[in-house]
């Protein structure tokens, strides 16, 4: 797959700008591998049961403790994160290993049959699923979600026709997704970056940032683009010490809209 590595190789030139498309390549290659060991890992977790998924999943004490303080806040959380490390896997820890709702907004697939099959995965673990774009009410039934104290995942690197706040990532201009942002302005509830990295054969860290809270005492443009340039400097630094994490199986920046 040619376009696919060629693609995955210019992803990581700002990473690398020295480097030669050669060792560029060779750096898609390790990208490429590293996603097929997380998909095998996935599947294996589907059927996992508590005690598996229990071993499966490490996070800090001292990262659990403020989760379930702000959960305890009752506002709702909204997970934040990108097409890094095994997001997929997220639901599966959630559910199995820390018993706890998840909602996860998520685009359509090109593939309907694809679309399907993931919808599946997800209700058989008990993740409910929010396809954005199929329904004018959608912001409706995240509000609801979180005014419930519910828990909603957003992945924010890519953005969605005019769904889009602009920041500075991996020292170029890009556009992530604004929803997640305006929702928590909107109601409250804090944004909490969450990055799932692979370990080893099984095994995951489930990784909390800085808490975000978009502040209300500023213009609300502002605010949003202030609390999207916070997450995008955590992914990008999650990113720069592991960067066969970051999965964008496309020309990222060739993506970008270059102009508002």
């Amino acid at each position: 797959m040619p376009a696919l590595r060629t693609g995955v190789a210019d992803n990581l030139r700002p990473l690398f700008p020295h480097d030669s498309e050669r060792d560029l390549q060779r750096r898609a290659l390790t990208t490429i591998r590293s996603y097929a060991c997380d998909v095998i890992d996935f599947l294996r977790a589907l059927d996992a049961d508590d005690d598996e998924a229990w071993r499966m999943f490490s996070v800090r004490d001292d990262d659990m403790a403020l989760f379930l303080k702000m959960r305890g806040d009752g506002r709702g959380i909204i997970l934040i994160s990108g097409h890094y490390g095994n997001w997929e896997i997220g639901g599966v820890a959630m559910r199995k290993r820390f018993d706890m709702p998840l909602s996860v907004l998520a685009m359509p697939e090109a593939s309907e049959e694809v679309t399907r099959i993931r919808r599946e995965i997800r209700d058989a673990l008990g993740v409910e699923t929010i396809e954005v774009r199929q329904s004018l009410d959608t912001p409706l039934k995240i509000t609801r979600q979180l005014r419930g104290n519910g828990i909603v995942a957003f992945l924010m690197d890519r953005h969605v026709d005019r769904d889009r706040v602009e920041v500075t990532f991996l020292g170029r201009t890009a556009w992530f997704l604004q929803t997640p942002v305006l929702m928590g302005y909107l109601t409250g509830a804090p944004l909490v970056p969450c990055f799932i990295e692979r370990e080893g054969p099984g095994h995951f860290a489930v990784e909390l940032g800085v808490p975000i809270v978009v502040p209300r005492d500023i213009p609300r443009d502002e605010a949003i683009q202030r609390a999207a340039q916070q997450f995008a400097d955590q992914l990008a630094a999650r990113i720069s010490a592991r960067p066969q994490y970051w999965y964008q199986f496309y020309s990222y920046w060739k993506s970008q809209p270059q102009s508002s």
